[in-house]
């Protein structure tokens, strides 16, 4: 049964806006979404679950997967691949867009070829990993929609390894594309801030002179926004030119996602755009601290009857900037009773907080403690109970 308590939370935490209107904002984008991490908060959304061809915004999920196995242990860094000569001849010249300039039979580094996936967005380099990874690029496709599935990215489909076009089978959405940065972010924060942010990076020699080959990261972001350091540019032409980004300014992180701009120059001025607008037009209020207590949750089968329920980080609400304080409405949902055996720091419920007319904003709460099972005596009690109740 989905249980939701309204709580009383403390009155400092109370001193918010009673009417929060989400302050307006437009995007010639035809696809546009933005979330606040920190707090969970969607501050715009813009036919965000339409199905889109990512093009190389695709490779954000090539990427987060090799940082997964890295994470796993299951590849290394420093671990060579080689590029296949048949690889090579498909991914190289003018017709196969965005390149890294690798060579045939040319033994690269996992770590060397993802510099060249996330800051050159090379084509050539996504397949050489994903061969090098998965044997072949359609086995490497089936690894990104089993890691798809695992995120919840419920509208999304990969059938290669660098949004290159493949009449409509790579297809996924705003939202999915904003869960996959999120997931990166979060699961793998060391590996994210090694790689993503990187203003360019050199590899590969011109021919004739043999000058060594640097490019720079097409993130619109960079250099442009306080705390910008990721993710993703896209561009086709039946994709248009599109962008998952984020940055993070006083303790607030935002990912955003544009797509189905008409030019590279908008693509950079919507970005900007719409990020700072995230940042100036909205705040951060805080609402709990970290290991605080909110609330119980009721135990089913457990050797205690309910368990606390605490916030895994420090929680904020995001509100609309410049307001008058008054009320807003705080519950804790959960799926319960929750059934032992239960982790401390398990997450068993949700705390979510709805102001004016802004979207609720939904934030994770863990188990305080653990809480075993019941004894045989215990579980008897239990099942005598719930047959008289």
């Amino acid at each position: 049964m989905r249980k939701a308590l309204l709580l009383a939370v403390s009155a400092a935490a109370l001193t918010l806006p009673a009417i929060a209107a989400a302050p307006p904002f437009d995007t010639p984008a035809p696809v546009a979404y933005l979330k606040d991490l920190s707090s969970g908060a969607i501050l715009y959304a813009k036919d965000a679950d339409r199905r889109i061809p990512p093009a190389s915004m695709a490779k954000m999920m090539t990427t987060h997967l090799a940082f997964h196995l890295i994470k796993k242990g299951e590849i290394k860094l420093d671990q060579m691949c080689q590029v296949r000569p048949e690889t090579w001849q498909q991914w190289h010249g003018p017709q196969a867009g965005s390149t890294m300039f690798l060579s045939p039979g040319e033994q690269v580094s996992v770590q060397n070829l993802l510099h060249g996936i996330v800051t050159l967005s090379g084509n050539d380099a996504s397949v050489v990993l994903a061969e090098c990874i998965a044997g072949t690029e359609p086995a490497f496709a089936a690894l990104m929609n089993q890691e798809a599935k695992r995120l919840g990215m419920t509208n999304s489909n990969f059938g290669n390894s660098n949004g290159w076009p493949d009449e409509g089978v790579t297809y996924t959405t705003a939202r999915d594309l904003a869960r996959l940065a999120e997931a990166t972010i979060e699961e793998t924060p060391d590996l994210y801030k090694a790689f993503y942010q990187q203003e360019s990076f050199t590899w590969g020699k011109t021919m004739g002179s043999g000058q060594a080959i640097t490019q720079g990261n097409r993130n619109p972001l960079l250099g442009k926004v306080q705390g910008a350091d990721g993710l993703k540019t896209g561009h086709t032409e039946e994709a248009g030119y599109g962008f998952t980004g984020s940055a993070l300014q006083n303790g607030r992180r935002l990912v955003m996602v544009v797509a189905g701009l008409t030019s590279f120059n908008q693509r950079i001025d919507e970005s900007v755009k719409f990020m700072n607008w995230g940042f100036r037009a909205w705040k951060g209020q805080p609402l709990l601290k970290r290991n605080e207590k909110i609330g119980t949750a009721q135990v089913q089968l457990g050797d205690e009857s309910e368990v606390g329920l605490v916030a895994p980080r420090d929680i904020a609400v995001t509100l609309p900037a410049g307001l008058m304080t008054g009320n807003m409405r705080v519950k804790v949902v959960y799926n319960g009773p929750v059934k032992a055996p239960i982790q401390a720091g398990q997450h068993i419920a949700d705390l979510v907080v709805e102001t004016g007319d802004t979207q609720p904003q939904v934030m994770p709460l863990v188990a305080e403690k653990a809480v075993g099972e019941a004894g045989f005596f215990g579980r008897l009690w239990a099942g005598l109970t719930g047959l008289f109740a």
